[in-house]
């Protein structure tokens, strides 16, 4: 993949302005470019961890027909069925429901009974393996309770290049082995669930400018396509690309590629992205699906490697589909090769079959798009009248291990020996933030607002809350059991009423404040999606400022979907205490009480860079359009310089940095030793593929007529998407597609329907990418010891500078979360992997490590790191 490094200008669009000043609008001469790769890859029947799951699904696809393969690749359409997105069904073989796919990340969507999980970015700060485990674990049972067979989620795009974009709060951290600890522990905990876990949005999808280009005009922008994000090869493979690695090392069944444009080609029918880095160098063997709205071509995307259209139609409710009727009649006309619907269709059944379903799973037991006991099915068609919500209960014991994640997910920033609070006689509770949403913790829809106190960030991403236990409701229930005075105040503009209250003698003022964000497709407070700023909401900083000059033990909770600028305050000696309680779920009160009053030892470490300044942070959503009507450009020239990275490199003082946070107890650390492993030499791969396979038979019908819809079989059901023909007179009209007609060598890339060996890419051989990549090549151990008198837990962290001029200081390379009673001591021990010491080489195509130097660190954060060693 070429340099993004274009040339801009030349071409410029004179516009006049309503004052006759001319804007002048600058359109790019030369566009980043995404080279084609063709065909592509089947599913290699011996891949570690699916042999099973292909033979089950070679048994069950060899017994399918043309027309029921192109049923489960494709959606059914918009509202046409009760979950957001679902495929069509094989009853002819026991495959009776329609594979239903249902969001979110931390929860299941658009349900009542499900439990509302911390976001991704709190599961991060906890940095606790187990705790991811159990999270993704617990969110799996709860989709599969309901009935769902896969899980939209987890998310590692965006990674979080920008701290301003809208839905960094969905994934984990702008570290990428951070956030490829937390994919891989959510992944296998869904599918253990017996769940299918999607790994999103692939890839590059940092932003909601510009994301779609409908949404975009929308909000006035005048834009023909959706966003480019050009990115350079070396940085995709050391940043973006290396969570999703992990994804694919960790067995996930799915992924879903983005709504924009990686190098000026479409996240779901680029070839380069799709074909040749997920399925050829990373081995990924499950199927990838479009994300809602993401398709844009027919046999076009198909060859390009999507193997599910979602939700199935062009547009939302039109009732046309790229696929569906159209796939048909490609594999009928000779434009798409049989081997590739098979092979669609293998990836779909070997997923499912992996995570250990089978064909006679029970239906949904709810509707996305009702709460009525009773209702249509098809509600969109509003058709099928039944009983759609059966109420199910799918929480279990769940509300104990959320309350947990999010309090060991609260980092504490500062402590000046405020915290932990011991029955304080007069407790000062401030800030809009502290308390509910009036209209009730559901009341605005997909959570569009910022009303009451923020326990989860606007969009798909989201899950109706059972309850919201608001830090109001916990604190004053404390305050109440401990015999302390209470009162608070929840509005961050009732100024005179606030500052008489904490005026007060014995007065300790917690001062709740946040800031919030989501996807495009709902404007906050004219926030589209992505933040404006990084200042706090609703005046949230006059209103800490005003308290604090008022008052000498001023504490402040933060929840927050990112960083916030804390310049103006944090270092007033009369703020004793402040905590990021991030995006904390349906225990919102009870999870911070724990931490403020000792109950839980605060060990979260904050995932992200709290800067200076938002210029400090080098990077940001683009919000203007920068080429003409022609789709945005955004180059990530920044290369792998992001957060952390970025200001080592420029040697920036943030306030808090990557991997901080303090505790009520101490810690040393000592005894740094590296023990070189015995690993074989790498090796790049070399070979082919075999050929294409056909699975089942290769004879099919090519008649018009036994490929029409069986009226007497079927009800219609309005703007319903089939994979059958509605007229027979012609494939032209049957088609409706303007361009029907065309050859395959007239409108599709050289080698696209090829079924030749495929040669196999050097950093490739197995799910996850070459399997030398994880060989140990050293372990490192240090000494930690609780030197306080309390017990807590610490999280060592490992750091590595690889050498080289162009690389980052340090990167962040291993990490463990242990608990340690007063005295205790216990080993921190990382195993490095050739992966870990490694360099994208672009040339030879693989990791390589280089010849320079290589120093371990081994510390409490990424600029506090107590021990050094070289590498021998």
């Amino acid at each position: 993949m070429n340099s993004v490094k274009s040339l801009i200008v030349v071409v410029a669009i004179l516009l006049q302005s309503a004052d006759t000043s001319a804007k002048v609008q600058q359109r790019q001469a030369e566009l980043a470019y995404s080279p084609p790769f063709y065909p592509s890859p089947w599913m290699d029947p011996e891949a570690d961890g699916w042999a099973d799951a292909y033979a089950q699904a070679k048994d069950f696809v060899s017994q399918m027909t043309l027309l029921e393969k192109v049923n489960i690749t494709t959606g059914v359409g918009w509202e046409s069925e009760v979950c957001v997105g679902n495929v069509g069904s094989v009853p002819r073989l026991g495959l009776h429901k329609n594979l239903c796919l249902q969001d979110s990340p931390l929860g299941v969507r658009f349900a009542d009974w499900v439990s509302a999980f911390p976001a991704g970015l709190t599961a991060a700060a906890t940095f606790d393996r187990d705790l991811m485990y159990k999270r993704g674990l617990a969110m799996g049972e709860e989709h599969r309770g309901k009935g769902i067979d896969i899980q939209l989620g987890p998310v590692a795009g965006p990674i979080g290049r920008a701290p301003t974009g809208g839905r960094n709060w969905e994934g984990f951290s702008p570290d990428p082995v951070l956030t490829g600890v937390g994919m891989a522990e959510t992944i296998k905990g869904i599918q253990d669930a017996g769940v299918i876990a999607c790994a999103k949005h692939y890839i590059a999808n940092e932003q909601e400018h510009f994301r779609q280009s409908g949404e975009a005009q929308g909000y006035g922008f005048n834009i023909s396509e959706s966003m480019s994000s050009n990115i350079d090869d070396k940085t995709l493979h050391e940043l973006y690309l290396w969570p999703f690695a992990d994804a694919v090392k960790a067995g996930v069944g799915s992924f879903m590629c983005s709504y924009q444009q990686i190098n000026n080609s479409y996240g779901c029918q680029n070839s380069k992205i799709m074909n040749d880095i997920l399925k050829n160098e990373l081995g990924f063997q499950g199927f990838v699906m479009s994300d809602w709205g993401a398709h844009h071509t027919g046999v076009g995307a198909a060859v390009a490697g999507l193997d599910m259209s979602m939700p199935g139609d062009t547009a939302f409710s039109s009732g046309l589909s790229f696929w569906g009727t159209n796939l048909t009649l490609a594999v009928l006309n000779g434009t798409m090769p049989l081997y590739r619907l098979d092979d669609m269709a293998m990836r779909i059944m070997a997923a499912y079959f992996k995570v250990g379903r089978t064909v006679d799973e029970p239906y949904p037991n709810f509707s996305s798009w009702s709460r009525d006991t009773f209702g249509y099915v098809h509600a969109g068609a509003e058709e099928g009248y039944q009983q759609i919500n059966f109420h199910v209960d799918v929480r279990g014991e769940h509300a104990a291990l959320i309350r947990e994640v999010a309090a060991k997910g609260t980092v504490l920033l500062k402590n000046t020996g405020a915290l932990p609070l011991d029955k304080p006689r007069f407790l000062a509770v401030i800030g809009e933030d502290a308390g509910p949403n009036l209209n009730g913790p559901n009341g605005c829809a997909d959570r569009g607002c910022d009303n009451g106190t923020l326990a989860m960030g606007w969009g798909s991403g989201t899950a109706d809350f059972p309850y919201l236990v608001t830090p109001d409701t916990a604190l004053q229930n404390q305050a109440l059991a401990d015999g302390s005075r209470y009162e608070s105040i929840l509005d961050n503009y009732a100024t005179s009423q606030i500052e008489a209250l904490v005026s007060q003698a014995f007065s300790t003022p917690i001062v709740f404040v946040n800031a919030d964000s989501g996807e495009g497709y709902i404007s906050v407070d004219g926030n589209e999606g992505d933040r404006n700023n990084l200042t706090l909401w609703h005046s949230g900083d006059e209103l800490i400022k005003n308290v604090s000059s008022l008052n000498n033990n001023t504490i402040v909770v933060i929840h927050s979907v990112g960083p916030t600028l804390l310049t103006e305050w944090y270092d007033n000696p009369n703020i004793t205490a402040i905590l990021w309680a991030g995006l904390p779920g349906q225990e919102s009160g009870n999870s911070i009480v724990d931490v403020l009053y000792g109950k839980v030892n605060p060990a979260g470490r904050t995932p992200f860079t709290w800067g200076a300044t938002r210029e400090s942070y080098g990077t940001d959503v683009l919000y203007e359009a920068n080429n003409g009507e022609g789709a945005p450009q955004d180059d990530f020239t920044e290369g792998s310089f992001i957060d952390y990275r970025h200001f080592d490199r420029t040697n920036a003082t943030p306030i808090y940095e990557f991997g901080f946070g303090l505790s009520y107890t101490t810690f040393e650390y000592a005894n740094l030793n590296i023990v070189e492993g015995s690993a074989e030499p790498y090796v790049p791969t070399t070979g082919s593929s075999p050929a294409a396979p056909i699975i089942g038979s290769s004879n099919y019908s090519t008649n018009l007529e036994d490929y029409a819809f069986p009226s007497d079989q079927l009800d219609y059901v309005t703007r319903y998407i089939y994979p059958y023909l509605n007229t027979t007179s012609s494939a032209a009209e049957a088609s409706q597609d303007p361009f029907y007609g065309q050859t395959a060598e007239e409108f599709l890339p050289p080698n696209a329907t090829s079924s030749d060996p495929i040669p196999y890419t050097p950093a490739g051989g197995a799910p996850g990418g070459n399997p030398g990549l994880y060989e140990v090549l050293y372990t490192v151990t240090a000494d930690i010891t609780n030197t306080g008198s309390v017990a807590g837990d610490e999280v060592p962290q490992l750091y590595l500078s690889l050498g080289g001029p162009d690389d980052p200081p340090v990167v962040l390379r291993g990490f463990d979360r242990l608990s340690l009673e007063p005295g205790e001591t216990a080993t921190f021990s990382v195993d490095l992997t050739h992966r870990d010491l490694s360099n994208w080489d672009t040339v030879a195509q693989d990791w390589v490590i280089s010849d320079f130097p290589k120093t371990v660190y081994v510390g409490r954060s990424s600029r506090k790191l107590d021990l050094q060693a070289p590498l021998p």
